[in-house]
């Protein structure tokens, strides 16, 4: 039996009703392209395989890919790409098939979140995601202003999908069990971002430079950034912390700092 490794943070799900309610929850269709991440033994992998019939699995651990071929062979066609997910170019993959991909994974804890976030390079090739993640980060990526939870990372996930929080998977699903509760999470890409933003990296930078230092009003942490009269101009209160601006904020912040820059 193959034993999970700590340097990939592994554990492997082996709950038939939690998979089962995964399975449900994707509800992966004959002709769907699916791309699984950290397969693992294949617990997901052979029902995805058995409704769908063909899927692509990205796994680092090359001891692992013998035996999901193996038992994979009766269920359909599974093609399995020996890499590290943070180095995989699904921009790639997807333009040479010309396919648009559903997405799946139990994803390692340790990477979760730039995982996504690298995935959100290719979102344009991206149906759906279904992730199992920390239970701590699925409520930081769908919570709203004024949760606790909220911050950079509720923001940039929404900014580019519709985020729903599934239900729980404790840790005595998995082999062997970790140390956190776990979530299952939907994420839907949307047709056009939600918020209009003219210059997406400047946006991306003023959010994480604001949230980086969150306990000070965003007038202190930006100040390197924005010039006192932006936030007038933006209509934001600048005495306010980070945590109480909404995208739109951020996005109005953002465009506003453009404007002015432009007429200077």
């Amino acid at each position: 039996m193959h034993q999970a490794r700590k340097r990939f943070g592994q554990h492997f799900l082996h709950d038939r009703n939690i998979i089962a309610r995964i399975v449900s929850a994707i509800a992966p269709a004959e002709g769907d392209h699916l791309l699984e991440i950290g397969p693992g033994q294949g617990a997901l992998t052979l029902p995805l395989l058995a409704e769908c019939k063909q899927l692509t699995a990205v796994e680092l651990d090359r001891d692992l890919i013998p035996i999901l071929q193996r038992n994979a062979a009766q269920y359909g066609d599974l093609n399995i790409i020996n890499c590290d997910i943070l180095e995989f170019d699904l921009n790639a993959l997807a333009k040479a098939d010309n396919r648009q991909y559903r997405v799946a994974g139990n994803l390692p804890y340790n990477i979760s979140t730039p995982l996504m976030f690298h995935l959100m390079a290719s979102i344009s090739h991206i149906r759906d995601m279904h992730f199992m993640v920390q239970k701590e980060v699925a409520l930081r990526i769908v919570a709203n202003v004024g949760d606790k939870n909220y911050g950079r990372l509720s923001i940039m996930m929404q900014y580019y999908c519709q985020c729903e929080y599934l239900f729980d998977v404790p840790p005595q699903s998995f082999t062997p069990p970790p140390k956190v509760d776990s979530a299952i999470i939907r994420l839907i890409p949307h047709p056009q971002p939600m918020i209009e933003v003219k210059d997406f990296e400047l946006f991306s930078l003023i959010v994480k430079t604001a949230f980086g230092q969150r306990r000070k009003t965003i007038s202190n942490s930006l100040k390197k950034m924005i010039d006192p009269s932006c936030f007038e101009a933006a209509q934001i209160d600048r005495s306010l912390r980070a945590e109480c601006l909404t995208g739109e904020d951020f996005a109005r912040l953002t465009n506003t700092k453009l404007s002015q820059d432009s007429d200077d």
